[in-house]
């Protein structure tokens, strides 16, 4: 149990002000790792290959390419009206913490010492692809971003809802690398295209989780027999969904579990062992979180 300076137990006010002081420096640690870890795709990958990711640093790695300006400076000096701009529109606290993420970012991007690792552009275009998009999951994880176009596109969506921030960002991205083949060669581009393939998906990954947990629906006449040899023989909880078949109109229950990819052969067993005429799919669960799995825990 946590406890203040004179030993009393601490209220609920204090409890909440403590939560928040430790998810404040989560969020924070989140963006400045964030921050670095992006900040070395750049020079560890993209910019020696010349591939332009999309956004305001690939137009900075476009005019290093063509004038020799560094890409960090180049994309804050860009960045800069566009903040202006949406500051009012988007909020202080996430405009705050984006302008720390993007000062951060620029300046890692210019002032990490680090040399080209390969110089294969495929290779380049993979590995930083995929630390780049490590790094702006992590920067979004702790509830801020790198650049005015995200801040433009939520401007956008705003004033013409029609317009979806992800179709106003994809438009970006692709200017510029349409940009990119222009100024840099048909090659770049393309490797540019797959750059940004990548950060997507690790982006996503790092956001949602890279748990490979399964969720199971079972539907069956058994299903009482199916839950109990669940709940003896797994040890896993087991949710019971109402459902109606449209064709019989029977209500029956369908029987939702949780288990980890290791089980899912034992969970197809157990339900096989009691009605092999049994229905079943199994989806993807990005995140599971509770008892048995990742928890959401609050100190005491």
């Amino acid at each position: 149990m946590c406890r203040n300076w004179i030993g009393a137990p601490l209220s609920i006010t204090e409890k909440l002000k403590l939560i928040n002081k430790k998810q404040l420096a989560v969020s924070y640690a989140h963006i400045v790792l964030g921050c670095v870890l992006g900040g070395a795709a750049y020079p560890l990958f993209l910019t020696p290959n010349n591939i332009a990711p999309g956004g305001l640093t690939g137009v900075g790695i476009i005019l290093n390419y063509i004038f020799g300006l560094p890409v960090g400076m180049t994309s804050l000096a860009l960045n800069v009206p566009l903040f202006i701009l949406s500051y009012k529109a988007i909020g202080g606290t996430f405009a705050f913490r984006s302008l720390i993420a993007t000062l951060l970012f620029s300046v890692s991007i210019d002032a990490l010492p680090f040399s080209a690792l390969t110089d294969d552009p495929l290779l380049a275009t993979l590995f930083g692809g995929i630390l780049l998009g490590i790094g702006l999951g992590l920067i979004m994880r702790g509830n801020a971003t790198t650049g005015g176009t995200d801040m433009i596109a939520r401007v956008v969506h705003r004033r013409f809802p029609f317009i979806s921030v992800g179709s106003f960002l994809f438009a970006l991205d692709f200017v510029v690398v349409v940009c990119a083949g222009f100024a840099v060669g048909a090659e770049q581009a393309l490797y540019a295209l797959i750059s940004i393939f990548a950060a997507g998906r690790i982006v996503d990954a790092v956001m949602i989780g890279f748990t490979a947990d399964k969720a199971c629906f079972i539907i069956s006449q058994k299903w009482e027999a199916i839950t109990q040899g669940i709940l003896s023989g797994m040890d896993r909880g087991v949710t019971l969904l109402s459902a109606k078949g449209a064709y019989t109109g029977q209500e029956r229950p369908v029987v939702l579990c949780v288990v980890d990819r290791r089980e899912v052969m034992l969970l197809k067993h157990v339900v096989k062992q009691h009605d092999e005429n049994a229905f079943m799919f199994i989806t993807q669960a990005h995140e599971a979180i509770g008892e048995g799995f990742a928890g959401l825990k609050e100190e005491d």
